[in-house]
């Protein structure tokens, strides 16, 4: 039996990268999984995937900043597969390409950037505590970043935003377990993950050369590897699993040992 056999899983920003990752991985333990992003093609190939692959999705296009739009997921998810019992809130951007600094960063990024990474979290939590009761309990997981405990001047839009969903999935974790809810809510704080949202990362580390930014990175990494997204989606799974029932309101830094340097 799957290590997440008959659970209802969505997953937000599922169409690339470490929601596609997670999606994949959850199917395959069993759950029946809810596709979704705002690329509705990119939602579309990752669902489709999965069914090749013999696993239950189905996708749906969906802006994370719109909470008109929330109900209507967790809605499709009880419908079609029942629960639901997890939500992965990975859907996220980087806000690269403008500045992020203190000094010349603007509100208007500043607002952009971080309503997606933390009010898209807010609105997750929000509707997914009253689904979740509801199906009798189950798990949030919340993609937060190692730049939320780091000092990060040249993306500091994105570091404050991630910081606060760390933040925060405290807070949900904690409202839970008052409520008597038999949910739990932690937080993944990825280091340097090769997806296509660090690519401009590489780049801007070294002159616009991604190659030679990669090696940089991976010499900063004690053990001088780049993650891959099926490292978090590993830390997903085990989080979004009844194996990590007594665990809540905690924070998994997944980064090849660059935090502790």
């Amino acid at each position: 039996m799957g290590r997440v056999e008959g659970k209802t899983a969505i997953v937000t920003g599922a169409g690339s990268g470490i929601g596609r990752a997670s999606a994949e991985l959850l199917a395959r333990e069993g759950a029946g999984v809810v596709v979704t992003d705002i690329n509705e093609q990119a939602a579309a190939e990752t669902a489709a995937a999965i069914e090749a692959a013999g696993a239950k999705a189905f996708a749906m296009p969906q802006d994370v900043t719109s909470e008109a739009g929330w109900p209507e997921v967790f809605a499709a998810a009880r419908d079609r597969f029942g629960g639901p019992h997890i939500l992965v809130n990975n859907a996220g951007v980087g806000g690269l390409g403008a500045p992020q600094d203190p000094e010349h960063g603007t509100l208007e990024n500043f607002r952009r950037i971080n309503n997606v990474n933390l009010e898209g979290v807010f609105l997750g939590c929000k509707h997914a505590i009253p689904a979740l009761r509801a199906a009798g309990g189950g798990a949030i997981v919340n993609i937060s970043s190692l730049a939320a405990m780091l000092a990060t001047p040249a993306i500091a839009a994105y570091g404050a935003g991630k910081a606060g969903v760390r933040q925060y999935t405290k807070s949900v974790a904690m409202h839970c377990a008052q409520q008597g809810d038999e949910i739990r809510c932690n937080s993944i704080h990825p280091g340097v993950i090769e997806t296509a949202m660090t690519e401009p990362m590489f780049a801007a580390r070294a002159e616009g050369d991604a190659d030679a930014g990669r090696q940089r990175y991976r010499e900063m990494i004690p053990t001088g590897k780049l993650g891959r997204p099926e490292d978090i989606a590993n830390a997903v799974l085990f989080l979004a699993s009844d194996e990590s029932r007594y665990i809540t309101g905690a924070e998994l830094v997944i980064d090849g040992g660059l935090s502790i340097i």
